[in-house]
C-alpha cells in the first residue's frame, strides 16, 4: 500500500468475490451483453443520423443521443470490470479511482435530465399538441441535449472534488466493481468533515429525486390528459408508447433510487448486483424497449438497406462498364 502525506495512492477493487467458474460465467456473461449493448446503441445513432426523416424528429434527436450516452455509460465502468475479472488486475491509482467515480455521477445525472427532457417532449406532444411544433423544435431540442450534458457534468464537481481532499489512511479495499460514492466513504479516515456529505446529499436529492419529481408529474399529466381527451383507439396507442417510456423510466430509477436514496447501509453484494442493473442491463434493455414496437425506426432501417442495396448496384454496374470499356 502506497501512501502520500497519509494518504493512499491506490485502491484495491474487490469486486466479485466468486470462484473461478462462476468468475468465468459472469465475464461471458457481461462480454456478451457489452457487446450487443454496443451494437443496439452504435445501430440507432446510424440510424438517427442517416435517416433525414428521423433527424428532425424531436423523439430520436433525443434517443439518438440518449444512446450516446448509454455508450458512454457502458464505457466508464464496463471494460474494466471485464478486464478486472479477466486478469484480477484490480489495483486503481488515487487519481483513476476518483476520475471514474466523478464521470459515473456524471453521466448518472445527465441520464437524469435526458430523462425529464424526454418526459418534456411526451407531455407537450399530448398535453399541448398544437404549440408543440412550434415549442419542441429541433433547435430547442439541442439545447435541452447540452443543457443536459452541462448540467450533468457540473453537478458533482464540488462533491467529488471535497471527497478526494478527505483523508484515506488506509486500508484501501473498495468493496465493489467501480469507485463509488458509498465504498469509498467508507474508507475515509476520520474525523469525516461534513462538507462532502452534504453536499453530495444536496447533489443527490436536488439532482435525482428532483428528475423523479419532474418525471412523475410530466407523465401523470400526460395519463390524465389521455383519459379525458382521448378517443378509445387513440388511448390505446398512446399509452402503449408511454408505456415504453415508463418501463425505461422505472428501469433506471427503480435501482439508482435503491442506490442512493436509501436508509441504513445496503448490503455490498445487493449494491453490486443494482449498480450491474443500470450500468449493463439498462443500456441493452433500452434499445430494445424504445426500437421493438417502434414503426419508424423499422421503416428506417428499411430504408437504409434500400439505400446500401442502390449503392451497391450502382458500384456493381459502374465497375462493369469499366471492365467492359478496358475489354475494347
Amino acid at each position: 500500500m502506497q501512501f502520500t502525506n497519509g494518504t493512499v495512492q491506490e485502491f484495491i477493487l474487490l469486486g466479485f468475490e466468486v470462484g473461478q467458474l462462476q468468475r468465468l460465467l459472469i465475464l461471458t456473461f457481461f462480454t456478451l451483453i457489452y457487446m450487443l449493448a454496443m451494437a443496439e446503441n452504435i445501430t440507432i445513432i446510424i440510424l438517427v443520423v442517416l435517416d433525414t426523416h428521423l433527424a428532425r424528429l424531436p423523439m430520436y434527436i433525443f434517443l439518438s443521443n440518449f444512446s450516446w450516452l448509454e455508450i458512454c455509460y457502458l464505457n466508464t465502468n464496463i471494460p474494466r470490470m471485464l478486464l478486472d475479472l479477466a486478469l484480477s488486475n484490480k489495483i486503481i491509482s488515487f487519481s483513476s479511482c476518483f476520475l471514474q467515480f466523478y464521470i459515473f455521477c456524471s453521466l448518472v445525472s445527465t441520464e437524469c435530465f435526458f430523462l425529464s427532457s424526454m418526459a418534456l417532449d411526451r407531455y407537450l406532444a399530448i398535453c399541448h399538441p398544437l404549440r408543440y411544433p412550434q415549442i419542441m423544435s429541433p433547435n430547442f431540442c439541442y439545447v435541452l441535449v447540452t443543457a443536459s450534458w452541462v448540467l450533468g457534468f457540473l453537478a458533482y464537481i464540488v462533491p467529488v472534488t471535497l471527497i478526494s481532499k478527505m483523508s484515506f489512511c488506509g486500508p484501501n479495499v473498495i468493496d465493489h466493481f467501480l469507485c463509488d460514492h458509498g465504498p469509498i466513504m467508507a474508507l475515509a479516515c476520520p474525523p469525516i468533515p461534513e462538507a462532502p456529505i452534504i453536499s453530495q446529499i444536496f447533489m443527490d436529492v436536488v439532482v435525482v429525486l428532483g428528475n423523479i419529481v419532474f418525471v412523475v408529474l410530466s407523465y401523470g399529466s400526460v395519463i390524465v390528459t389521455l383519459m379525458k381527451n382521448s378517443s378509445k383507439g387513440n388511448r390505446v396507442k398512446s399509452f402503449s408508447t408511454i408505456s415504453l417510456h415508463l418501463l425505461v423510466v422505472t428501469l433506471y430509477y427503480g435501482p439508482l433510487a435503491g442506490i442512493y436514496v436509501k436508509l441504513g447501509v445496503a448490503d455490498p453484494h445487493v449494491t453490486k448486483i443494482v449498480t450491474l442493473c443500470y450500468t449493463a442491463i439498462t443500456p441493452f434493455l433500452n434499445p430494445m424497449i424504445y426500437c421493438l414496437r417502434n414503426d419508424q425506426m423499422k421503416e428506417a432501417l428499411l430504408r437504409l438497406q434500400k439505400r446500401k442495396a442502390v449503392f451497391l448496384k450502382s458500384k456493381i454496374d459502374s465497375e462493369k462498364k469499366r471492365k467492359g470499356r478496358g475489354n475494347i
